[in-house]
């Protein structure tokens, strides 16, 4: 198989059966040997059509996906109907060529932080933790640079990125092209803050830092006794029956299998797979792993009140406007977005990690949907062009992801 092959134009799905009544057949939409025939009243007719425009106008957009250089992309989307259907594209293994799975097993990056922010506000509601308490009350000497420290620095500052504290990485990590391959804890991710200024004065504005998050997975710890990934695993993850879901021990660099490979590129180099990278590079701010489906089951158990008391919940959706981030039509909460589509708003986040970008949530009716491709915009510029104009590339290559996203839950 190329490396631009076409969609797969059947996708897996879990239907319910039709209600079979005394009416005449009612036939959707026809596309590679998809039928949206279906036996039933009026309504269970509409609803078969409305799906299937809705599969047509989903492959149609990953099509555009591959063109814009991805390797490859899989979809999880629940419509209107409340059926799930899962769909791939292009090339999940540049290795062999074969096409990525459906509903494959992927790094979710910095969806990460909102499992750690619903973990953190739910010792909120529990009153083992303060939103506007001082981090030093409960980290006390760990969060102190040349211009900040943890006495007036917030967890509320730490979930919604306004704390001011620089992002670790820009020390840690200045050839994000590579493959992390050293094992980190918490406390060597953040060694370099000591020496860094702050990005900001606490509180006056917004702007993304993982740093924030690693310091909220210590919280965590320190509030739980538990390691981080216990804690959020316990929480989070078993609660809402998130069984594809997990959070790898330390050494732990698999990905498991059915899994779409993820590749990365240096400046003007080639796309290399990076699925065996250790993620600790990234701690509370980045580690698990899952699939589209489960992803989109954490965000509808979030948004639909499984996770947290409404006092912490309406905390969570209060939202920002974050200029320079990046992201248009988006406002920012406590580890949760708010994006606003064509149809209406969105509740995610999005993450994006070494070799894999994904971009998705749920709307208020319950629509779903994950998107994931298997390279950041930077790594597919690398490898196609120079150097020149490379953020704006990088945001063409972004707005394709996102177009799907709208096409995937609005159309």
């Amino acid at each position: 198989m190329s490396e631009r092959s076409q969609p797969d134009a059947r996708p897996n799905v879990r239907r319910r059966l039709p209600r079979i009544v005394a009416a005449p057949a009612a036939c959707a939409l026809v596309l590679g040997g998809l039928t949206g025939c279906a036996t039933g009243d009026a309504a269970d007719a509409e609803a078969e059509i409305g799906a299937a425009k809705n599969e047509i106008a989903v492959q149609r957009a990953m099509q555009k996906v591959v063109k814009a250089g991805y390797p490859g992309v899989m979809v999880s989307v629940k419509g209107e109907d409340g059926e799930t259907r899962d769909y791939s594209a292009g090339v999940g293994n540049r290795e062999t060529g074969e096409a990525p799975p459906k509903n494959g097993y992927m790094r979710i990056a910095s969806n990460t932080k909102t499992f750690v922010a619903a973990t953190v506000l739910q010792l909120v509601g529990e009153g083992k933790l303060k939103l506007d308490a001082p981090i030093d009350t409960y980290l006390p000497g760990v969060v102190k640079g040349p211009d900040y420290d943890g006495r007036n620095i917030t967890v509320r500052n730490l979930l919604g990125h306004s704390s001011g504290i620089p992002d670790y990485t820009q020390a840690l990590v200045p050839d994000t092209a590579g493959m992390p391959d050293k094992t980190y804890t918490a406390e060597q991710l953040l060694a370099p803050l000591p020496k860094m200024k702050a990005a900001f004065p606490v509180g006056k504005k917004r702007e993304y830092s993982n740093s924030n998050y690693v310091i909220a997975g210590m919280l965590i710890e320190k509030a739980t006794g538990k390691p981080v990934g216990d804690a959020v695993t316990e929480r989070v993850i078993d609660r809402l029956g998130l069984g594809d879901t997990h959070w790898p021990k330390p050494g732990d660099r698999n990905v498991p299998k059915p899994r779409m490979e993820g590749y990365t590129a240096p400046p003007g180099g080639k796309l290399k797979n990076v699925t065996g990278m250790d993620p600790s590079i990234s701690g509370a701010a980045g580690m698990l792993i899952s699939r589209p489906r489960d992803l989109n089951g954490f965000f509808a158990g979030l948004i639909g009140g499984k996770l947290m008391p409404d006092a912490q919940l309406k905390e969570m959706r209060k939202t920002v406007d974050s200029p320079g981030s990046g992201m248009p039509n988006t406002t920012y909460g406590l580890g949760l977005d708010k994006i606003t589509l064509s149809c209406g708003p969105l509740w995610g986040h999005g993450g994006d990690i070494h070799g894999y970008q994904s971009r998705g949530g749920v709307t208020p009716d319950g629509r779903e949907v994950t998107v994931v491709v298997n390279a950041l915009p930077a790594a597919i510029i690398s490898e196609q062009s120079s150097m020149k104009a490379m953020e704006k590339q990088a945001m063409a290559k972004m707005k394709v992801v996102m177009d799907l996203v709208d096409t995937a839950v609005c159309e």
